[in-house]
């Protein structure tokens, strides 16, 4: 049985606690006496026949007959609901229209037990009233108490608790011996669904104990698998050993349902704990074995959406927590669809919509109140007071509400959650005028900085970081502030993905941000500088970890290859079948998502962060260049300069109007690619362009003068054609995520391996392209037509010292480490590329939008450009827009003859972009435009 459980004490990263920790496991109920498994199922329909045909019906052997099949579907309702319910149906039958009440009771408990297995509460509790009815026409006390217990789990179940609690108590004073013990474990469930876990525990304790002196193995199993998922106290800790002899027992007993349920609930610790790779491994296996049973477990969805909000993957947990709302209504589970409801509300404030978020927290509030259950309504409650904050509300009502959650939460122990709302309190309060009252309350978050987990301590240190600035000792502050993000560094290098990684990065924002805050107020250019690289682009400062080898991953990408070719020829084709294999591909994906999600990352050496660069470190490798670091404060551009060993601090312009342009700029160049050239277009991208270089670079003109530029343009302006720029023509560009990132960049030796030159299929002049370019480079290995598959060109380009790709791209904003370059049998994901035991030294891609990438929270990039930046690669030349292939041909010409006499990127794209702007056709200037040097330059 699944039950839903409230916040827990265990979590992972900054929001973990806040999050994952409200997920239901599955729960067991107090089910029956053991199964006598020996007895085959084909002897038991043989005596069905036998009653159905009325050979027994009066007599004593008759009877007992009917008993003991009434027992053996009470036994099977776990291991075969379906047999079991025949069975029963058969029992039922055998007792006619009256009489055999205790034998009907038994039987109807047993039709109900099996429904509820199979999420039929309606069915369940219509024969579990029917099983208490003749329980009390039996009577015998102890038929009716097990009828009541049975009825009272369903009756949770369904969301009703304060029945089902008065069902379960009445049926306890009845029994005595092992079926007490099932009675005080069903109690337990009960009480673990009202949130009453404490009472809940005592409950299972007690449980164990009548069952290990009773040797009823199969209550111990179940008492502790809900042991072991209680959310207070040890039960945290010591819970997988409780699930282990759990699953054991229920082995033991042949109750493959079961033990399966508590090889799920070990991936909920697991995820609990923060080990995501573990949770995402044990749930997919679980899966399959429930699959291999054909038993649905609706409810299960929600753990899934428990994962993906934590890391966070905020598109998939929406989507998720959509598809259970709607599988849960349609299934009349209540319990869990309130659950869903509060997803959901989580979810939309996760993507920013507070509005709607905070309607989806007060239906999960009614409905947890309609059930009794205060601790989840005190978790919707906190949801909707924290979508209320996220629309501005600040007054006296929300501070007493607010503060009146975190201590509600508190006392339950949901620490992670009352951190939040303790923070958001101390909000309200310095809005409302209370700043003694924001003391007390970020005095109470403060105390969690040094135990429990990484969230915990990650928010106590941001409190006490916030005492310190009221205190006026900026200084600490920011060195509090700093210890909070290399407790959340500490867990980010445990992720085995870039993406995991990246996505994760969310987490540290507002400890960022406000340590950003305090550097720009004291003025001083390098502690600004050091800031903003403390959280900028940090899944590529983490050293990655080894490539995946994992079989099962090559697999599935190989069949995900397959089935988006065919895709693909069917599209263009016109086939019929479109739909069904686009259907097909995105199950593929799905699946290669969560295979790649489960790699392990390290805990030392391979995976540990690299260090902010300094001022000196910088102007080590800068030599005659100039580094500009572009940061968003509020809604300003701000620039740290340096040059010359020299760092200097500017407020540059609204960052608003520079967006503004980007776009109007990107459109003008995509219109000239496109559609060639247009006066319209040509002057609107001249006017755009000037006023966005005007806005950087006017203030700071003086100091760059002519010299080669070092970029990093930060999450907002990723995706700006620089090369478009008056400032930037004719001049070498390196486009770097971060700092850190550009100097371990040019520090990292070159492979030596040969140039490796890929022509993609369905590109004529990617062959024109390759030749001319296998003429500069006459060693290099030339994988064009059949030649190059992605086995090849993934072998080949391991270890090149330079390899250009000019194929067909795709930029997949939905995923992008989806996002592929065709070749001949078929896409190379973005996946693939970080799974190369050696980076390409320098990589040049012709493709469409290959340069392309989804900046995410924390100025993360993800597609090819984090995969190859990430693997090693110091040096990407790549198109941020559509490009034509006749003029792209030329550009990369000049290119590679540069590259050939030994000039280094940046400097060889600079001339090769002049040359062909030399020829003043608008289409040439937007194609030598569309690129950018990224990497080291």
């Amino acid at each position: 049985m699944r039950r839903p459980l409230p916040p827990q004490t265990r979590s992972a990263d900054a929001a973990f606690q806040a999050r994952y920790a409200w997920r239901p496991p599955i729960l067991v109920d107090a089910d029956a006496s053991l199964p006598r498994l020996g007895c085959l199922f084909a002897m038991v329909i043989h005596k069905a026949d036998r009653i159905k045909a009325g050979s027994a019906a009066s007599s004593a052997a008759g009877r007992q007959e009917l008993a003991d099949l009434a027992a053996r579907a009470l036994a099977l309702r776990q291991h075969q609901p379906r047999e079991a319910i025949v069975l029963a149906e058969e029992v039922l039958v055998g007792c006619g229209r009256t009489g055999f009440a205790q034998e009907r009771s038994v039987a109807e408990r047993a039709l109900g037990l099996a429904h509820k297995e199979m999420n039929d509460l309606v069915a369940a509790e219509r024969h579990l009233r029917r099983a208490v009815a003749a329980g009390r026409r039996s009577g015998s006390p102890q038929i009716l108490a097990m009828a009541q217990m049975s009825l009272g789990y369903v009756l949770a179940a369904a969301g009703r608790t304060a029945a089902a609690y008065h069902a379960v108590s009445a049926a306890l004073p009845q029994l005595s011996g092992a079926e007490a013990g099932q009675a005080l474990m069903q109690r337990g469930v009960v009480q673990h669904f009202r949130g009453r876990y404490a009472e809940a525990a005592v409950d299972y304790g007690a449980a164990i104990d009548v069952a290990r002196r009773e040797g009823d193995r199969l209550v111990e199993a179940r008492a502790r698998n809900n042991r072991a998922v209680l959310p207070i106290g040890d039960h945290v800790l010591s819970g997988e050993a409780d699930l282990e002899r759990a699953a054991e027992l229920f082995g033991e007993l042949g109750l493959d349902l079961a033990a399966a349920d508590c090889r799920w609930n070990v991936g909920h610790l697991a995820a609990r704990c923060g080990d995501l790779a573990r949770a995402l491994e044990i749930f997919a296996d679980t899966e399959r074995q429930y699959r291999r049973l054909d038993v649905p477990r609706p409810g299960l969805l929600l753990d899934r959406f428990e994962l993906l909000a934590a890391v966070p993957l905020i598109g998939e947990a929406a989507a998720m927590a959509e598809f259970a709302v709607a599988e849960l209504h349609h299934r009349g589970l209540d319990s869990d669809l309130a659950e869903a409801l509060l997803a959901r509300a989580r979810a939309e404030l996760l993507a920013g919509d507070p509005q709607r978020a905070a309607g989806s927290a007060a239906a999960a509030y009614r409905r947890f109140r309609r059930q009794h259950r205060p601790v989840w309504y005190a978790f919707a409650r906190h949801i909707e007071l924290r979508a209320r904050f996220a629309q501005g509300t600040r007054t006296p009502a929300q501070l007493r509400a607010l503060s009146d959650s975190a201590a509600t939460l508190a006392s339950a122990g949901l620490t992670g959650l009352a951190l939040t709302a303790w923070h958001e309190a101390a909000t309200v309060a310095f809005a409302v005028n209370r700043p003694s009252q924001a003391r007390t309350l970020l005095a109470l978050a403060a105390r969690h900085r040094r135990g429990g987990l990484a969230a915990e301590r990650a928010q106590g240190w941001h409190a006490q970081a916030r005492l310190h600035r009221l205190d006026g000792d900026d200084r600490a502050a920011m060195s509090t502030l700093q210890r909070g993000l290399s407790v959340l560094d500490e867990y980010r290098v445990t992720l085995g993905t870039s993406e995991l990684r990246a996505r994760s990065s969310a987490h540290g924002q507002e400890l960022a941000r406000e340590g950003l805050e305090l550097a720009i107020a004291t003025g001083a250019p390098a502690r600004v500088l050091a800031w903003a690289e403390r959280w900028r682009a940090s899944t590529l400062r983490i050293q990655p970890v080894s490539p995946s080898t994992d079989p099962e991953l090559t697999a599935a990408l190989a069949r995900l290859r397959v089935a988006a070719r065919d895709a693909e020829d069917v599209a263009l084709a016109g086939g019929s079948q479109l739909a069904a294999m686009l259907r097909q591909q995105s199950a593929l994906e799905a699946n290669v998502r969560d295979l790649a999600r489960r790699s392990q990352g390290a805990g030392t050496g391979d995976g540990t962060p690299v260090c902010v660069p300094d001022i000196a470190a910088i102007t080590a490798q800068l030599g005659p260049a100039v580094l500009v670091e572009l940061l968003s404060h509020g809604d300003r551009i701000w620039a740290v300069l340096v040059r010359d060993g020299r760092a200097s601090l500017h407020d540059l312009c609204a960052l608003p109007a520079v967006l503004k342009h980007q776009g109007r700029i990107r459109f003008a160049l995509r219109r000239l690619v496109t559609l060639g050239a247009s006066a319209g277009a040509s002057a609107a991208l001249e006017h755009s362009a000037g006023l966005v270089d005007a806005d950087l670079f006017g203030p700071i003109r003086r100091r760059l003068g002519d010299l080669p530029l070092v970029i990093v343009p930060g999450q907002a302006l990723y995706a700006l054609p620089w090369a478009a720029l008056p400032s930037c023509v004719g001049r070498p560009v390196t486009i770097a995520p971060s700092a850190a990132t550009w100097l371990a960049a040019t520090q990292r030796s070159a492979p030596g391996g040969r140039p490796v030159l890929v022509a993609g299929p369905r590109l004529p002049d990617a062959l024109s392209e390759v030749a001319a370019l296998a003429a500069l480079w006459p060693e290099a290995t030339a994988l064009v037509g059949e030649q190059a598959t992605v086995d090849t060109v993934t072998a080949a380009l391991s270890g090149a010292r330079l390899a250009h790709i000019a194929t067909h791209g795709t930029f997949r904003a939905d995923n992008p480490l989806f996002s592929t370059l065709e070749l001949a049998d078929g896409p190379l994901f973005a996946y693939e590329l970080e799974r190369l035991s050696t980076a390409p030294g320098c990589v040049i891609a012709s493709a469409c939008e290959s340069g392309r990438a989804e900046a995410t929270l924390g100025d993360e990039l993800m597609g090819f450009v984090s995969a190859l930046l990430a693997s090693g690669t110091r040096t990407l030349v790549a198109a941020l827009l559509p490009v034509p292939a006749d003029r792209t041909v030329a550009l990369m010409t000049e290119l590679h003859r540069r590259l050939r006499a030994g000039t280094p990127a940046a400097p060889a794209l600079a001339e090769a972009q002049q040359v062909l702007r030399a020829t003043g056709d608008p289409v040439d200037l937007a194609t030598a435009a569309a690129f950018v040097c990224l990497g080291a330059g």
